[in-house]
């Protein structure tokens, strides 16, 4: 059997244990309890009632830990749907929603067995960045009416209409919900920053909940709203297919599917980095596809990977998908039992929850790197969040692709040289060349041939797995790197990191003009010392001396290494 289109969970079974599964078992019940809130709230959100988002997370939740390519991936509603999700049952109802699901879940199985899942690798940076931005501002602006308590019968679709709303209406803001949305939010601030092992919207939900049922405070639940949630098993829902409404929805399918893809293996890299695994794209995404042609028969909304959901998961000691499959069994407990007193819960704390999912997921600290890269750069990532907010996420992911296509063509341009060979090329050469040089066992040289753009950063990545091989000190040969973009920059701040929290060191050198340049606005320099950046390989290995002699030999390692020269292209 062809093991890279197996489910990790197989992979797993051959050696699972009793310690094992007591670990998954801690993590999974850990967070199913923090999944149960946001999936309430992301449907709220959304348009749909709060079970929709646990039905989601039931049926997804354990359908992509079961069939998916990823250790440790948690699935289910999302923050980054629920802008598309809203504007879709807007438009075109629940059962619109439903069908849009089905179309994309059937779009994702396609680009997994296919092995188009790759292709989602070449979005850039600056357009991923752009539309998370854009999508943490979108749904920040949805839960102000909540959040404040304002007195407004229908919240407008569109940003710049419900700002206006929200500070016509501002005068009805309710003291008691402000007060209770605010507190939670500040709770919430202070137990990530000081106490990030407490999942604090699980405190911030139970305290609340309890605190309004005993002090009578009039504010809104989903009681009030909803009139509480149906416990028990969903219904089979069976969704009204109209061929003529395909043209309709495509559009909205396709950026379901997109965002799904993107969502889905960002996380799973998240995932990787955390857990030291390697996730299977496509398997992912066909995992994926299978629980969103599932989850509309149910009743719920689109799902997808969820990185907040699964880097807890690791933290709590997930180590196999079945960690994932406990999870979703442990929100289908609390529709089973605890349902009724579900109805209780103020949508103000769900607002403040949802306020810091925002901007947990806003990718804030991207921006100013962003703002220090070129001017064609800056201008996709300005271009794609403007568009988010303004006009419409698809509209903004399909011309953000455009200009991110054209700014793509223009680096690769720009890699073309020519000139005239003259004396001092040959004397510049010398520093150089490999050829001839003893090189150490205590260095590893990787060097990188053409531009390091997007879609081409996993060839970095693989040569460096795994990391345990690498000598402690590894040199990253420029030389002949034409050009780099932001996502290549991402994969050598990437590297640096992980070869510096493996106790290792990384020296650069011989990087050509627009590299150079791109390294030095950057500030790339802070991953790894401005004295670890060199003119040429001569240079380079004299500054691994340098740190061998001060580091490693001061302190009387024994390094060994497989080769007397490591080179790796």
């Amino acid at each position: 059997m062809n093991r890279s289109w197996t489910p990790k969970l197989w992979d797993c079974l051959a050696t699972y244990t009793t310690k094992t599964f007591v670990s998954d078992l801690i993590a999974g019940v850990t967070v199913g309890l923090v999944a149960l809130p946001l999936a309430m709230a992301f449907a709220i959100s959304s348009g749909a009632a709060p079970e929709a988002g646990l039905y989601c997370g039931v049926v997804a939740g354990f359908l992509v830990a079961a069939l998916g390519g990823s250790r440790t991936q948690i699935s289910g509603p999302t923050g980054a749907f629920v802008v598309i999700v809203a504007g879709i049952i807007a438009q075109h109802g629940m059962n619109g929603l439903w069908v849009c699901t089905l179309m994309a879940g059937a779009m994702l199985v396609i680009l997994g067995v296919t092995g188009l899942g790759a292709a989602v690798r070449f979005i850039p940076q600056p357009v991923i960045i752009g539309f998370t931005n854009g999508i943490a501002v979108l749904i920040a602006s949805t839960q102000l009416k909540d959040f404040f308590g304002l007195d407004i019968a229908k919240v407008p679709g569109d940003f710049v209409g419900r700002l206006t709303s929200v500070a016509e209406q501002f005068p009805t803001l309710s003291p008691i919900t402000t007060l209770l949305s605010s507190t939670s939010l500040i709770v919430l601030i202070l137990l990530r920053r000081y106490v990030q092992k407490v999942p604090g919207s699980i405190i911030v939900l139970l305290v609340g909940t309890v605190a309004v049922a005993v002090l009578d405070w009039p504010v809104e639940t989903i009681a009030t709203r909803f009139g509480g949630i149906p416990s028990g098993l969903p219904t089979l829902v069976v969704p009204e297919i109209d061929p003529d409404h395909f043209s309709v929805l495509l559009p909205a399918a396709l950026t379901v599917t997109l965002l799904g893809a993107i969502e889905s293996l960002l996380s799973a890299v998240v995932a990787d980095r955390m857990s030291g695994d390697k996730h299977k794209p496509n398997v992912e995404l066909v995992a994926q596809g299978i629980a969103n042609l599932a989850v509309p028969l149910v009743g719920g909304i689109p799902a997808t990977g969820a990185i907040a959901r699964t880097a807890t998961n690791i933290r709590s000691g997930a180590q196999t998908p079945v960690a994932g499959m406990i999870h979703a069994l442990t929100l289908l407990a609390v529709l089973l039992v605890a349902a009724p007193l579900a109805r209780h819960i103020p949508l103000a704390i769900l607002a403040a929850i949802l306020l810091m999912v925002a901007y947990n997921m806003g990718e804030w600290r991207e921006i100013p790197k962003l703002l220090k890269m070129s001017w064609a750069t800056k201008s996709v990532w300005a271009t794609t969040f403007a568009l988010t907010v303004l006009v419409d996420l698809t509209v903004a992911v399909q011309v953000g692709m455009i200009l991110a296509a054209l700014l793509f063509i223009r680096k690769v341009a720009q890699t073309t040289i020519v000139e005239r060979v003259t004396e001092k090329n040959f004397i510049d050469g010398r520093y150089h060349v490999l050829q001839g040089r003893t090189i150490p066992e205590y260095v590893t040289i990787i060097r990188i041939h053409g531009p390091l753009l997007v879609g081409t950063t996993e060839k970095l990545a693989a040569v460096v797995e795994p990391i345990d091989t690498l000598a402690p000190i590894v040199i990253l040969r420029l030389r002949n790197m034409t050009a780099i973009d932001a996502s290549g920059l991402l994969a050598l701040e990437d590297l640096a990191d992980r070869l510096h929290a493996s106790g290792r060191e990384l020296i650069l050198c011989g990087a050509r003009p627009q590299p150079a340049q791109l390294l030095h606005q950057t500030e790339f320099e802070h991953h790894v010392g401005r004295e670890n950046i060199c003119p040429h390989i001569e240079a380079a290995l004299e500054r691994a001396q340098a740190i061998y002699i001060s580091k490693y030999a001061s302190e009387s390692k024994s390094i060994t290494a497989n080769e007397p020269i490591r080179v790796a292209s």
